[in-house]
């Protein structure tokens, strides 16, 4: 018996960068939703410098029978990225792939829980290293 198409995929979209190791926390969160939520698609995805890109990753995920995306920015702030590229590349998306729906949550930064969080990383003392 094969087992039901995921109805939503998770794209966790960051900025790109040259260097192959600033994509390691990003991938890190992808690796923790895959094995918190194994039915929950997720992928990665880059705003320049870095493939794939949104589309790629959106192509991917409805390949695998999305119906819905859940774009989650990767960002501490919302910044030219967020306001201006972002919402012209889901525009562009959702012209492509009409039939789906896409969500586009509020950058990561802007969660209270996330700066709660990065706050008590900032104060407490740093573990002891071996």
């Amino acid at each position: 018996m094969t087992s039901p198409a995921p109805t939503c995929g998770v794209i966790l979209l960051g900025h790109g960068s040259r260097d192959p190791l600033w994509r390691a926390p990003i991938e890190a969160v992808q690796a923790r939703i895959a094995q918190a939520q194994p039915q929950t698609p997720c992928c990665c995805a880059y705003l320049e410098l870095t493939a794939p890109d949104l589309g790629q990753a959106a192509d991917q995920l409805i390949a695998r029978g999305v119906q819905r995306l859940r774009i989650t920015p990767m960002f501490l702030g919302t910044g030219k990225h967020a306001r201006e590229d972002i919402p012209r590349l889901v525009a562009e998306l959702k012209a492509r792939h009409p039939g789906i729906a896409v969500e586009v949550q509020a950058s990561v930064g802007e969660d209270a829980r996330v700066t709660a969080l990065l706050a008590q990383i900032a104060t407490e003392s740093s573990p002891p290293t071996a």
